[in-house]
């Protein structure tokens, strides 16, 4: 009686460990399977991140440009204020010359 019982025993141990066995085989697919999603997710949001970087660098991109075009008007600014100088010194020059000359 004690033989057939430990033997029975030894068939629910057998039979629950090929109820794991199966349970981790049907496991194993859907756990491939969110890890897949998983990593798929992560490569969307890294591709969504390096998208929000290109268009933040696109944007600075366009500021940096406005700033050296107003630089440049800034520049030119001087330049005409130097040659307007320029020429109000050879006027006077000239009248300067014109007044001893005519004195």
């Amino acid at each position: 009686m004690l033989l057939l019982l430990l033997l029975l025993l030894l068939q629910l141990q057998l039979l629950l460990l090929q109820l794991l066995i199966l349970l981790l085989l049907l496991l194993l697919p859907l756990l491939l399977i969110l890890l897949l999603l998983l990593l798929l997710l992560m490569l969307l949001l890294l591709l969504l991140l390096m998208q929000l970087l290109l268009l933040l660098l696109q944007q600075l991109l366009i500021l940096l440009l406005l700033l050296l075009l107003l630089l440049l008007l800034l520049l030119l600014l001087l330049l005409l204020l130097q040659l307007q100088i320029l020429l109000l010194l050879v006027v006077l020059q000239l009248l300067l010359h014109c007044y001893y000359y005519y004195s």
